[in-house]
Parts: structure tokens; sequence; C-alpha cells
């Protein structure tokens, strides 16, 4: 796909949103049943099922996917879409591009062995490794306009209120 081709594909959807902003607001939904064996949840992306489980530091197996993998993984699969698209907007080719989420997680919080210690990341790095011919200046633009678009980026950077409940129909917001 190129420059042409993108813009093309997205006129539409960007005129329909500006004519009626309400058509943007999209509710996007992950799905999970837990299985009453084992401490895992059976997770339905597109009519597949994966199962996440402990990870091996908290006495999973290492056999089903963590969290913590998963919220890496959703972050590398949204940066490096992103970026792809804004380069082929602004016309940057790669030779090679990868993208690497890692973070520490201190299992300590996560098993309540010490309660100073959070629960969750303490720290998370994106790093994008971009071999290109395109000048130093572009590949900033282009790192600093996928930081702007990446989804998942901007919702860990602004971490919107999450309403926790029971069911559909009992959710507190927190």
């Amino acid at each position: 796909m190129d420059a042409q081709q993108l813009r093309a594909l997205q006129a539409p959807l960007k005129a329909a949103y500006k004519e009626d902003p309400a058509r943007a607001m999209i509710t996007m939904r992950a799905t999970g049943t837990l299985d009453s064996n084992d401490i895992t949840c059976h997770l339905d992306i597109d009519r597949t099922a994966a199962v996440s489980g402990l990870h091996p530091a908290a006495g999973g197996s290492g056999a089903e996917l963590c969290s913590g993998d998963m919220l890496l993984e959703a972050l590398v699969g949204c940066a490096g879409v992103t970026l792809k698209a804004v380069a082929t907007a602004m016309g940057i080719t790669f030779k090679k591009a990868r993208v690497i989420a890692e973070g520490e997680c201190d299992f300590r919080g996560t098993l309540g062995i010490d309660k100073s210690v959070p629960v969750g990341f303490q720290a998370i790095r994106l790093t994008f490794d971009i071999d290109t011919d395109a000048p130093q200046e572009q590949i900033n633009q282009l790192i600093k306009l996928s930081e702007r678009y990446c989804v998942v980026y901007q919702t860990l950077m602004r971490a919107p209120p999450i309403a926790v409940g029971r069911n559909e129909t009992d959710t507190e917001q927190r």
C-alpha cells in the first residue's frame, strides 16, 4: 500500500467522522471466559480462542498467555501498525523495522508480599528499530507522529477511567 492508497482508504472515514463526530466513537471489547479447573481465562479473539494464565513468576506454567505480555504485545502491535501507516503517508520506506516493548513488573506487589510495591509494570520502554535511508529529521517526525496516533500508547499515557462491576448493569467508575 502506498500513501495515495492509504489516503483513499481513509478519506471517506475522515469525512464521515467530520460530518458526524458520533460515528467516530467506537466501542471495542475483549471477552474472556474463566476456566473452572485451572487459573486461566479463554480469550475470544476473532472467533478463535486464546488462553491467558498466570505468569511463571506468579506460579503459572508458562503455557498460557500472560496478561502482562499481552499488554506489551498490544502496544507493539498498535505502535507497529501506526508507525507503518505514518511512514506510508510520509513516503518513508524501510529496509527493516522492528518495534520492541519491554517492562519491569515486581511480582511482590502482584502476589501481595509487600504492600508498598505497586501492582503492575514499574516502567515500560517502547523502542523503534528502524533501518531506512530517510534523513534523521524525518525519522524523528515519524516517531513523534507514531506516538501521537498510537491508540494503545496514548491510552497507557493518559489512562481513562475504568468502570468495574459484576455485570453490564452494575458498574462503578474507578
